[in-house]
Order: structure tokens, then sequence, then C-alpha cells
């Protein structure tokens, strides 16, 4: 019966982290579908810290390091030569500013994340608020399913950054699509699908390594942490692999502009999600 027990176990979280790593880099949200899934499979004791939710993460943010690589090595590349060099190229210059950027629209997910945690995971981590955020999430998706925007990395302000930046902060709340958000808002102040695509997923790198690095201390101090080993390394595992092809996949549709069918399925899964848990 125990080793019965244990593979259900491993299943549901080899079941978690494939969700978890497939959802991250698409507009569906990833905590959203987490919170669901947890309720649903009765995974609500094993994750009661936040160990795996860290895990899971890092792990796709592996996958965004991976898919990314040559975009981070340019920009390391190139803002150390803005900074040490006297003689800037155009190229150094618009990767440094690029990187200003990023810096900027990562300040207001960090204050909103420092201000609203415990309110967030308290009170509106519930699956049934989870439908209706979905359904935000959709309804943001079909508002710009038909754009096609005109800026370029080098045409972007601090005023952009600081409405994408925006949007990523209000998708802390589960149910809201980082991705989704900032794509959105990224589309909606003109920049090209390309420039949205690479601005998010890039803005997405340094929240992830900071919440990874303060959950630290979470892992170290959690008591389940050693008795779920087998399980969380499994769903650590799944989440890469899951985040890499997801990703992949969805910049073949970011290109083609094929958003809409992340909004059906948002709205869909949003519906259901109120029907069932209400």
């Amino acid at each position: 019966m125990d080793a019965i027990a244990d593979l259900s176990i491993i299943l549901k979280y080899l079941l978690l982290g494939l969700f978890q790593g497939f959802t991250e880099p698409i507009p569906i949200s990833s905590s959203g579908h987490l919170v669901m899934l947890r309720d649903i499979l009765n995974l609500q004791v094993e994750l009661a810290g936040l160990s795996f939710e860290i895990l899971v993460n890092f792990g796709s943010l592996i996958a965004v390091l991976v898919i990314f690589r040559k975009d981070l090595i340019r920009l390391t590349r190139n803002g150390l030569r803005y900074i040490f060099q006297r003689d800037r190229d155009s190229e150094a210059t618009a990767d440094f500013q690029f990187i200003l950027f990023l810096i900027i629209a990562t300040i207001p997910t960090g204050v909103l994340g420092f201000l609203l945690e415990d309110y967030i995971s308290e009170q509106l981590s519930k699956p049934i608020i989870v439908g209706y955020t979905l359904l935000i999430t959709g309804a943001a998706l079909w508002v710009i399913r038909n754009l096609h925007g005109k800026k370029n990395d080098g045409d972007l302000t601090i005023k952009d950054a600081l409405i994408v930046g925006a949007a990523q902060a209000v998708s802390l709340i589960p149910g809201i699509s980082r991705s989704g958000a900032t794509i959105v808002a990224a589309m909606l102040v003109g920049m090209k699908r390309e420039t949205a695509f690479r601005f998010s997923f890039l803005l997405y790198i340094p929240v992830s390594l900071g919440v990874t690095i303060l959950g630290v201390s979470d892992i170290v101090n959690d008591d389940k942490f050693s008795a779920l080993l087998i399980p969380y390394a499994i769903a650590f595992l799944a989440s890469i692999i899951a985040s890499y092809f997801a990703l992949k996949w969805f910049a073949n549709i970011m290109a083609k502009g094929n958003l809409k069918y992340f909004s059906f399925y948002c709205f869909i899964v949003g519906i259901l999600a109120i029907i069932y848990f209400l």
C-alpha cells in the first residue's frame, strides 16, 4: 500500500510539474492552473509551503535562459561594452538602453509583490477567483488579437517600460497570465509582436531569479522538503522540459498572430472553473 501511495504522489507531482511548465510561458496563467489543479488533486497539505512553487518556477526559468541565451549573451556583451568603452556604437547604445528598460519594468512587480504578497496568497489564491481572472486574461488577449505594432527594440521609451512593468505586477494575481499581461501591454503601447515577445520573456528572468533567490530560505526551512525530495525533483525536471517546448510552440503561434485561440481557452476554462468551484 505504501508503494502505491508513493507512486500516486509521484504521478501527481509529475502532472503538476508538467502543467506548471507548460502553462508558464503561454498566456493562460500557470499560477492559476496550479491553484485549481492542486485543489482538484487534493494536494493542499503537501503544497502548504512555497518550496514547490519556487522549484517549478526555477525550472521554467532555466528553459527561458536556454532559449534566449543568444539575446542574453549579446545584451551582456554590449551592455558591458557601453559601460567600459568610450567608443560606443549604435548597437551597444541600443542594447544598454534595452537593459535599462528591463530594469525599470521590473520595479513595479518588486514593489507590489513586497507590499501585497500576503494578501494575494491568502485572499486571491482561490480557485473560484482564478475562474474570474481567467476571463479577464481572455478578454485582454481578445482585444489585441489583430494588433500589429511598429516599435522595435530601439524605439521603446521609459513610459512603455513602466506600462509593461505595471502589467506584470498585476499578473501576481493567479489567473492573470504574466506572459499574457506583459504581451498585451507591450502591443497596446505599439510594440511589434517579436519585440513584445522578447521583452516579455527577458522581463521574466529578473523577476523569476529574484523569487528563486528569496525563496532559498523557504526551501531550507521547509520540513516537508526532504520527505518530498523525489516528487519535487521529478516536478522540477518536468517543468524544465515542458516550459522549453511550450515556449518554442508559443513563439511560433505569436509570430503567426494566433493569440485568439488562447483567448478562447481562457474563456472556456474560466467559465468551467466558476461553475465547478462555485
